[in-house]
């Protein structure tokens, strides 16, 4: 998977200007970074390059911008993070250009030394102009601003894995600029560590599915369902396949079009499609302790928020032995207290069969920030992903635009 790409390795990067492609889109509050991983992920790749004497032009977006006030709010300018790169790396200076001026970031660009960052704004600055107009400039890969970009340096390295999966100027729209390209290590680390899950994993080969919608997953059962000895589907996407079968879900959410699809798997999966057996619900969306129902009986007047008893015991001896485990998607609303038990139990397993040799591949997105709320350590499982959206392509065999426009060796 993505092998033939050229990594650091296959450049010669002495003394050049390179452009980098950060995922520096982190929590900020009160001007400060509330965690600081996307940035030390992108460490290795920095010290690389600087080690080579080079300097580095660095880009990144932060967040969505809908309109000029998310720009002059100042509340998604990537300042903090220049400061947090900054503390990180107390021996080469640290420049952040918040101007979105071409002739004024060039000038910038030019005076930049050897072992200098150079640090632009919000890539997604761009995506409005000064009259409040959306034009996603970055978003739909402008080639003007790609060109402009790709000028300001000698070659480029995309290490931004969480949009990978995107096509914007500040990734492909630079690659397809540029003479020469790479991918930075931590995007080589995730497509290896990724590859292994989903590749030539170990058997027995278990999958876990959650979150809301199964129509964000059609394409992960469609490539997983052949390869699997199980799939685990849970979360809001159990519901769905549940009232497909006929079982009254309450007030549960569910897409209704998505009954044929889930009729079509479950007669496809036969046997290796595991399912929600109860639920804790509520008649209210709150965090307050819920009733334990068996789908059996019906939700009635509930809404299901966490999978019940007899469904954890179920997947616990579903996931017994397993050798490969891909996990993608919360089994309930694991926001609220009073129904984070059945998310906890499957992450509890996980971290258990780590131990004992599994491959456990956590899918970044909402399973990487639910074993954090949980106080679960990176460390507790094989890999975690950085990018939701990028390894639920991977997984699902899409290509990712991202890196589909890197230079091959």
């Amino acid at each position: 998977m993505y092998e033939n790409k050229k990594t650091l390795r296959d450049l010669d990067l002495n003394n050049k200007k390179v452009i980098v492609r950060f995922d520096f889109n982190v929590p900020i509050k009160d001007n400060a970074v509330l965690n600081d991983k996307r940035i030390v992920a992108a460490i290795p790749t920095i010290k690389y390059l600087l080690d080579r004497n080079c300097c580095i032009i660095g880009l990144s977006h932060l967040g969505r911008i809908k309109s000029i006030d998310d720009i002059k709010s100042n509340k998604k300018t990537l300042a903090p993070v220049a400061k947090r790169l900054q503390e990180l790396l107390i021996n080469n200076k640290v420049i952040f250009e918040p101007s979105l001026d071409y002739s004024i970031i060039k000038q910038k660009v030019e005076q930049l030394q050897p072992g200098q960052i150079l640090l632009l704004e919000n890539t997604r600055y761009y995506d409005v102009d000064d009259k409040n107009t959306i034009v996603k400039l970055e978003s739909k890969n402008n080639n003007e601003l790609a060109k402009f970009w790709a000028s300001l340096g000698d070659c480029f390295v995309n290490d931004a894995f969480g949009t990978a999966h995107r096509a914007h100027a500040s990734n492909a729209g630079i690659a397809q600029n540029i003479k020469d390209s790479c991918i930075g290590f931590l995007i080589e680390k995730e497509i290896n560590s990724i590859s292994k899950a989903i590749e030539n994993p170990k058997q027995p080969y278990i999958a876990i599915l959650g979150g809301a919608k199964v129509s964000d997953k059609i394409k992960v059962i469609n490539n997983l369902l052949p390869k699997v000895d199980k799939i685990i589907i849970c979360g809001g996407m159990a519901y769905t396949f549940l009232a497909a079968q006929g079982y009254d879900i309450g007030k549960s959410i569910c897409e209704s079009e998505m009954y044929e699809f889930a009729t079509q798997m479950l007669e496809k999966g036969k046997d290796k499609i595991v399912l929600t057996k109860d639920a804790y619900c509520s008649k209210e969306f709150i965090d307050a302790p819920g009733v334990l129902i068996n789908a059996h009986d019906g939700f009635k007047d509930y809404e299901g928020l966490d999978i019940g008893d007899q469904t954890i015991k179920l997947f616990n001896e579903t996931l017994d032995n397993a050798k490969t485990v891909v996990w993608n998607g919360p089994c309930g609303v694991f926001e609220f207290k009073n129904y984070q038990n059945g998310t906890n139990s499957i992450a509890k397993k996980l971290a258990e069969l780590t131990t004992k040799g599994c491959y456990t591949l956590i899918g970044g997105g909402d399973s990487a920030a639910a074993i954090k709320q949980l106080g679960y350590k990176e460390s507790d499982f094989s890999f975690v992903s950085t990018g939701g959206g990028a390894s639920l392509a991977l997984i699902e065999g899409s290509p990712l635009p991202g890196i589909e426009a890197i230079a091959n060796k």
